[in-house]
This record gives C-alpha cells, sequence and structure tokens, in this order.
C-alpha cells in the first residue's frame, strides 16, 4: 500500500458513509472561502477609493445572502414533508449554512483590520488571497481525511483545492 491509496472501508470491513446532511460545514467551508477570495479581488480596484470597512461588509452581505439562497433552494428541491413540517425544515436547512458565513469572517475580519490599521488594498488584497488559498487547502485536506482518504492522497485533495485559490490569484493579477 502506498500512502496515496483510495478511500477504503472503514474498521471491520464496513464501507465507507455517503455525507450527510450534518458534514455541510465542509461544503460550506469551501464554498464561502471561494467566495470571499473573489470577492476580495473584485472590491480591490487599482485606482478607486479603498474602503476596507465598505468591502467587508460587502463579503459579509454576500456571504450572508449566499447561504440563505443556498439553504433555501435546498430545501426547495429536498421538501417531501407536510404543510406543518414546512417552517421548521425551512429553518434547519437555513441554519445548516452558517459555515459559509462563518468561513468569510477571515477575509471579513482582515478587511477590518486593514480599515483600523490604515493598511494598503495591496497588501490587504496579497495576504488575503494566500490566506484563503492556505484555507482551501486546509479544508481539501481535512475533509478528504474525514470521509477516510489516506494522509497522502488527502493532501494531494488539499492541493487541488488550493488550486482553486491558486486560479483566483492569477485571475487577478492578469485581470488587474
Amino acid at each position: 500500500m502506498t500512502q496515496f491509496q483510495q478511500p477504503r472501508p472503514a474498521a471491520g470491513g464496513r464501507p465507507l458513509r455517503a455525507p450527510r446532511r450534518g458534514a455541510d460545514w465542509m461544503f460550506g467551508g469551501v464554498y464561502g472561502t471561494v467566495l470571499a477570495s473573489g470577492l476580495l479581488a473584485a472590491l480591490d480596484q487599482e485606482g478607486g477609493d479603498y474602503t476596507p470597512f465598505y468591502d467587508a461588509s460587502w463579503v459579509l452581505v454576500t456571504a450572508v445572502t449566499a447561504g440563505l439562497a443556498h439553504g433555501y433552494s435546498h430545501h426547495m428541491a429536498t421538501h417531501r414533508g407536510s404543510a406543518t413540517d414546512r417552517w421548521r425544515l425551512l429553518a434547519r436547512a437555513l441554519w445548516h449554512e452558517w459555515p459559509m458565513i462563518a468561513a468569510a469572517l477571515p477575509t471579513v475580519l482582515l478587511l477590518v483590520l486593514a480599515g483600523l490599521t490604515g493598511w494598503d488594498s495591496y497588501g490587504v488584497t496579497a495576504v488575503g488571497l494566500v490566506l484563503n488559498t492556505a484555507l482551501l487547502y486546509a479544508w481539501g485536506a481535512c475533509v478528504a481525511v474525514r470521509v477516510g482518504y489516506g494522509l497522502g492522497f488527502a493532501l494531494l485533495i488539499g492541493l487541488a483545492d488550493a488550486t482553486i485559490g491558486l486560479a483566483i490569484i492569477a485571475a487577478n493579477a492578469l485581470i488587474k
């Protein structure tokens, strides 16, 4: 066996569990981090006014809105319960989207810190995109380990997730 092994059955030969709705924090983490990275890159306009508090509020508002939209659409696409369960199930679906919002918070906090300290937009954007790329790497590796991949393969999956962050960095450099 190599360190780059595919998912293996759990102890006793039982098959791996399929991801549950409760494991959506992993999906939300990746999605929220990518969303925050894209917004951070887009909101930093060369030659424009630098407004880190405004940018932080837009990252947060967009993450909350995306979380609510995703939760609502997931609920509408999968809802099969009775009318009496509708509101409770909708509330549960919306609650499960908190990881997307939480994943955007490092970017929001970085922008608030930049506003408080007078940090320039180029530095904040560069640090934020590198930080989010590292977070994407961690999300990918942790998710892979959780679903049963070996450590070596999990690290490769983390690298694949980090590639999304690197693509945002490259796009930011090419577009600007």
